[in-house]
C-alpha cells in the first residue's frame, strides 16, 4: 500500500474508531509505529483535527465536532486522494487541483474563513488535553490488541476462550471476526457466531486461536455497519418502559448513569423535590439498575416493576440486618419484612 492510500486508509480507521493507539494502526495496516506517527503528522499539517496524546493512557482521536468525514467525498475525490494522498502540488501536476481542494474542504470543514496564523500563537496540545484513565481505578486488563489485529488481519475463523457477563467460567466459542471496536473506552471484538453477530468484550477474552478456515461473514456486511447495527440494537431495546421519581439534585447523576436508556426527563421537580423520568429496559429486570439511587428514586409504574424492587429492596434489608438485636429478655434475630 502507497502512502497516499495508506493516509486514507489511516482516516478511515480513525473516523470508525473515534480513539485508538500507534501501536493498533500500525498492525491494522502493516506498517511501524513510526509510520503511522509521520502519516497522522501529514494529517494535520493538512489541517485534519486530529490529536495525540503521549503517555500509557495517550492515543490517537478525532477530535469530536466538524470531524473528517469520507463518505462526504464523491467517488472522483476519493480516488484522486487515494492516488496523490494529501499533496495538493502532486494534485496540481496530475489536472487534480480542484477536487483536492474540495476534498480538503470536506474533510477540514470550518464555519468561519481560516484565521491567520499569528491568530492562533497557542498549539493544540496547549489548549487540549486527553485523560482516558477511569475514574476510581485502573482499566480492566486487555490482550495484546496488536497481536489480536495481526491475526484478525489474516481473515481467517477465530476460536476464542470467552467470558460471557455474569459467567464466572469462560466458554469456547468459534467466531468469524470482523475486526475490533472502540467505543466509550472499551475495546470489543465484533463477530458473526452461528451466523448472527455478537460483541465480545476484550476485557473478557481469556484467549484466541487461528483456525485453518477462512472466515464466512453475512453478505454484504462488513465492521463499520455490523458494529453500529449492534449498537443501535442494544440502545433502542425498549421491552420496558419504567417511569420513576429521582431527586431533582440526582438527574445529573442519572444523565450519567442511565445514559440512552434515559428517555424523558420532566421540566421542574414536584412539591417533593422530584423530577419524573421515564427509562427504557430491555427487560423487567433492567430495572435493578435503579438501585444505585437508593432512596433518591421511587419507581412509579409499571406495577411489576415496582413489586421488583419492593422484593430486592426486602432482600438488601435482610442481607444487611444486623447480626442480633438486644431486648430486655433475649436476643432475638430482626424478622424478614
Amino acid at each position: 500500500m502507497g502512502r497516499p492510500q495508506r493516509l486514507i486508509e489511516l482516516l478511515a480507521a480513525l473516523q470508525a474508531r473515534p480513539r485508538t493507539t500507534a501501536e493498533a494502526l500500525a498492525g491494522e495496516l502493516g506498517v511501524s509505529k513510526r509510520t503511522v506517527l509521520r502519516d497522522v503528522r501529514a494529517l494535520v499539517d493538512a489541517g485534519i483535527p486530529v490529536f495525540t496524546e503521549r503517555g500509557k493512557y495517550g492515543g490517537i482521536s478525532l477530535l469530536p465536532g466538524d470531524q473528517a468525514d469520507l463518505s462526504k467525498l464523491t467517488t472522483g475525490e476519493a480516488d484522486l486522494l487515494r492516488a496523490v494522498g494529501l499533496d495538493p502540488d502532486r494534485a496540481r501536476r496530475v489536472g487534480g487541483e480542484a477536487a483536492a481542494r474540495s476534498a480538503l474542504r470536506k474533510l477540514t470543514p470550518r464555519r468561519s474563513p481560516p484565521p491567520a496564523r499569528d491568530d492562533l500563537p497557542l498549539s493544540l496540545a496547549d489548549v487540549i488535553a486527553i485523560d482516558n484513565r477511569p475514574w476510581f481505578g485502573e482499566a480492566s486488563p486487555l490482550p495484546d490488541v496488536a497481536a489480536l489485529v495481526r491475526d484478525l488481519r489474516k481473515g481467517r475463523r477465530l476460536r476464542i476462550g470467552y467470558r460471557p457477563s455474569g459467567a464466572t467460567a469462560a466458554e469456547d466459542f468459534v467466531v468469524d471476526p470482523y475486526g475490533l471496536v472502540e467505543r466509550a473506552g472499551r475495546w470489543y471484538l465484533v463477530g458473526d457466531r452461528d451466523g448472527r453477530p455478537r460483541m465480545f468484550a476484550l476485557t473478557r477474552l481469556r484467549d484466541w486461536t487461528v483456525l485453518d478456515a477462512d472466515r464466512r461473514l453475512r453478505p454484504g456486511a462488513d465492521l463499520v455497519g455490523t458494529a453500529r447495527e449492534l449498537g443501535e440494537a442494544l440502545e433502542s431495546r425498549q421491552d420496558v418502559i419504567v417511569t420513576a421519581r429521582v431527586d431533582a439534585g440526582s438527574i445529573d447523576l442519572a444523565r450519567r448513569i442511565l445514559g440512552a436508556r434515559l428517555r424523558t426527563v420532566g421540566d421542574r421537580p414536584d412539591g417533593d423535590g422530584r423530577v419524573e423520568i421515564t427509562v427504557a429496559y430491555g427487560g423487567l429486570d433492567g430495572v435493578r439498575q435503579l438501585l444505585q439511587f437508593s432512596d433518591h428514586v421511587e419507581v412509579v409504574a409499571p406495577e411489576p416493576a415496582r413489586r421488583l424492587i419492593h422484593r430486592l429492596a426486602a432482600r438488601i434489608a435482610h442481607t444487611h440486618r444486623p447480626a442480633t438485636v438486644n431486648t430486655s429478655a433475649e436476643t432475638v434475630h430482626p424478622p424478614l419484612i
